[in-house]
């Protein structure tokens, strides 16, 4: 991968690897997760989205910008624009299978519903397609997501801003939302798998009694490398308030974690609220997309653990021994490595706003800091969704990882090369 010399390189607090600051002019950039790459097929171009503002939650049809860094030039321009955002995941921006196809989401405000949009960045072609994105398949010919404008319902920041009358209510066993799918070339998009349908099909079977009188909304999706499994997440909550909006952070919620086929059959329940109720977070795939990894707590003691299990929930057990779990992990295709960070007021920080992006090797039984980089944002004393959490994203190389801080006032985007360490 070519990285110009004019980006500025991160030296604070001595970095083991080479570090380079992709948004060195311009504040307010954020990646979207540590899930996808925001590095383009071919690794000449990186997407990310430019906020307008960074000390409030965004209104619905505030605009936010779509921007693409040419890594050869270290030529920046603005792409697009967006309706379709909030802080933590941004626009949702999603690559397709080449240079040509960038994917993100939009807002029609005149009937305030969520659309995606696919870009071509080199022409500036654009296309409209039903329904938003969350994750697009491997093969870049489906989209998936959960409704994009019902996410704030258990969490700010992951979906996109409408107007608050706008947004439905999910009361009881709905069939009429759940887990989306979007045909790329058609532009169509159908409910792949409503929320009645998985508390009536998943295995091992859930007990319908305990939750028929609340209200349960999907959350993350995300196919595995090999697209032919993906798994949804669900949460759930039960409330008298008139207009309940980010439970997440006001009591515990029962969240789901179910895979199934790409046709929306065999579906089983990975983890459900009687183990997520220990603690934990952030779910994904393993490379071989055989099993899932994920910061679990196996005991009543709060301490989170690097985990695995098999996509029906079997074989659940530590993936190392004495090393604690933290922020958004994802296992190398390598096997040998896991990489994650840290929120800010982990165990694993620095207490000091600046947290680690840490390599675990397997092999060696070893953990090791290779950055270290500010997150503490003041606009988190409004909300936390403000917060600026790295989301490390390896790129296509699986050599270079993009990550998010918060330096020089402002939100910042940085690449590193992790070689070194992966030989």
């Amino acid at each position: 991968m070519i990285i110009h010399e004019q980006f500025p390189r991160y030296t604070e607090y001595n970095p083991l690897v080479p570090v380079w600051c992709l948004t060195p002019e311009n504040g307010g950039a954020i990646h979207r997760f540590f899930d996808t790459s925001p590095v383009s097929p071919s690794g000449r171009y990186v997407a990310v989205l430019r906020m307008p503002q960074e000390e409030r939650l965004p209104q619905p049809g505030e605009t936010a910008e779509v921007v693409l860094i040419d890594l050869h030039t270290a030529e920046e321009r603005v792409v697009a624009d967006t309706r379709g955002w909030e802080p933590q995941l941004g626009a949702n921006i999603n690559w397709g299978p080449d240079d040509t196809k960038l994917y993100f989401n939009d807002v029609d405000t005149e009937v305030w519903e969520p659309i995606c949009i696919e870009l071509n960045p080199l022409t500036g072609t654009k296309r409209r397609l039903e329904g938003g994105i969350y994750r697009i398949s491997p093969d870049g010919k489906n989209i998936i997501s959960a409704c994009m404008k019902r996410m704030r319902r258990t969490q700010y920041g992951y979906g996109v801003m409408v107007p608050d009358k706008h947004v439905p209510r999910n009361f009881g066993f709905r069939d009429d939302d759940g887990l989306y799918i979007t045909d790329t070339e058609t532009g169509k998009r159908k409910l792949l798998v409503s929320i009645r349908d998985v508390f009536d099909r998943a295995q091992p079977a859930i007990d319908k009694k305990l939750y028929e009188h609340g209200e349960c909304y999907g959350f993350h999706c995300k196919f595995n490398p090999q697209g032919d499994r993906l798994l949804f997440t669900m949460r759930w909550f039960d409330t008298g308030e008139a207009q309940p909006w980010n439970k997440l952070t006001e009591y515990p919620l029962k969240f789901w974690v179910v895979t199934m086929k790409p046709d929306g059959s065999d579906i089983h329940v990975a983890v459900g609220p009687e183990q997520w109720d220990k603690g934990g977070h952030h779910i994904n795939w393993y490379p071989d997309g055989r099993k899932l990894s994920m910061n679990l707590c196996l005991d009543g003691d709060k301490q989170l653990w690097l985990v695995k299990a098999n996509p029906d929930g079997t074989e659940l057990q530590k993936i190392i021994e004495g090393i604690p779990g933290s922020g958004h992990p994802t296992v190398l295709p390598n096997g040998r490595h896991i990489l994650t960070d840290a929120y800010e007021k982990e165990k694993v920080t620095f207490g000091d706003g600046t947290v680690p992006l840490r390599l675990i090797d397997l092999t060696t039984q070893t953990e090791t800091t290779l950055v270290r980089i500010n997150v503490a944002n003041p606009g988190t004393k409004l909300t936390s969704t403000l917060r600026v959490d790295p989301h490390p994203a390896w790129a296509p190389d699986n050599r270079h990882v993009v990550f998010n801080g918060y330096t020089g006032g402002t939100r910042r985007v940085f690449i590193a090369d992790l070689g070194a360490f992966l030989e």
